[in-house]
């Protein structure tokens, strides 16, 4: 079969490159620690501004995606990442932290358009045997992009081993990334010409009007499976402003910085793809890869957050900053294994998240619903856990809670697990959308 643009694969391979030129890029920079900058305390902020612009408009966001379509929703996203890092190579300059703070918020709303849109595609684009396959490509592309900009960092900023800002060549070269996955967003082909290979055509529905779309949104939070979920959904990137600001932002050297977080999105990557295979091994029935895979992911975190708060206790807030280097030697190896550990357990939470959520429906406008709802309550959790960190909680605690968090999330996974049809239940996928607007496409 030769290569069509508007195949599923070529569309969730086009969209994982989008997000590897815009997210990914983002991450490399959040994941330093305040976005690269000496005083963390504007990208804190910024972040708390991004969040909870993120959870407001990732609920709404699947209502734009049904209405615009990906192409649009996604490119109005990307250019809102280009913004965000736009300020940060301006507060070099001006020291303008309302200017970087605004622009966080206005990329809650460019973000919550972009991940639901993704979302929607990625779990709506592949038959139902696929799907952790599909997942597994996109979370391999998207991390790729990290990968890369972490790579950019370390090489650029390799000579510092004291603390300082990103250079304005680092942020020129991020930004211009972010420019091209801009770009190719607008060939984004619409949902109503992909068709898989046989030429079955993927399932959407007509947009019915702005009421019955929120309508359909509103009627989520009485969807007992989106219920469940929350605990998972809150959890699932709590844990960012901890690892990012104050384990490697605080306790390692700039450059260090930037070397984990190569291995840290690397460890990612891995995880995803091999944990995806696992979900889609055709051996056994789909309700029991689902117990396998929350078995494996609630044995990696108890093992792995264990070790963090082991590793917490050998530093506080109220000491200063101990800019730990690589060339320390072996004394760096345990914090970067745990470090890149996190990272694995995070790929790993999230695949099994957008999984179970595609197992739920195959329409590509419910999933778009179900994605937002999700970008939502997740951005509340990373709204909240972000001022949490910007306030001078500490450290331990701020670890404590989100080692409680994860483990509060078992039992909602585990009683949707248990509930897994090998097939979506064309009864339980119209929960949330009026059966007359349904139609093949």
């Amino acid at each position: 079969m030769g290569f069509r643009w508007n195949s599923p694969l070529c569309q969730v391979i086009a969209v994982g490159i989008i997000c590897f030129c815009c997210p990914g890029m983002f991450n490399a920079l959040n994941s330093l620690g305040g976005g690269g900058q000496v005083d963390s305390k504007v990208g804190q902020n910024a972040n708390v501004a991004l969040y909870t612009c993120f959870a407001i408009f990732g609920l709404l966001s699947g209502a734009i995606h049904n209405k615009l379509g990906p192409k649009w929703t996604i490119f109005i996203g990307c250019a809102c990442y280009m913004l965000y890092a736009g300020s940060l190579l301006c507060y070099n300059h001006t020291k303008n932290g309302a200017f970087t703070i605004a622009s966080g918020g206005i990329l809650g709303i460019g973000a919550g358009m972009l991940w639901t849109a993704q979302g929607a595609m990625m779990m709506a684009y592949p038959r139902e045997q696929d799907k952790g396959k599909f997942i597994g490509y996109f979370w391999a592309i998207f991390n790729m992009g990290a990968v890369l900009g972490s790579v950019i960092a370390f090489g650029i900023n390799f000579n510092l081993t004291e603390a300082k800002s990103l250079g304005d060549s680092t942020y020129i070269v991020f930004l211009t990334i972010m420019g091209v996955g801009t770009l190719i967003a607008l060939s984004l082909a619409p949902p109503t010409s992909v068709t898989h290979s046989n030429g079955d055509k993927i399932q959407i529905q007509k947009f019915p009007t702005w009421t019955g779309e929120i309508k359909a949104i509103l009627r989520l939070f009485l969807d007992w499976r989106m219920l469940v979920l929350v605990p998972m959904f809150l959890s699932s990137n709590w844990f960012y402003s901890y690892q990012f600001s104050t384990v490697n932002g605080r306790y390692f050297s700039i450059r260090t910085q930037s070397l984990n977080n190569i291995l840290y999105w690397a460890s990612q990557i891995g995880g995803s793809y091999s944990f995806a295979r696992v979900l889609d091994f055709q051996g056994v029935n789909r309700r029991t890869r689902a117990l396998w895979g929350l078995t494996i992911i609630t044995c990696f975190f108890i093992a792995t957050w264990i070790g963090g708060i082991f590793f917490q206790r050998t530093f506080n807030i109220s000491e200063p900053k101990p800019n730990h280097d690589f060339n320390e030697g072996a004394s760096y190896v345990g914090p970067l294994f745990l470090y890149m550990f996190y990272g694995l357990n995070d790929a790993a939470w999230q695949t099994f998240i957008y999984w179970l959520m595609g197992a739920m429906s195959n329409d590509a406008t419910v999933l778009s619903r179900y994605a937002g709802f999700y970008k939502c309550v997740q951005s509340c959790g990373a709204a909240v856990s972000w001022r949490i960190n910007a306030v001078g909680t500490p450290y331990m605690t701020e670890a404590i809670i989100c080692f409680a968090l994860l483990g509060a999330s078992i039992p909602g996974a585990l009683y949707l697990a248990l509930r897994i049809k090998d097939h979506t239940d064309e009864t339980e996928e119209d929960f949330t959308m009026d059966k007359d607007s349904k139609i093949e496409c």
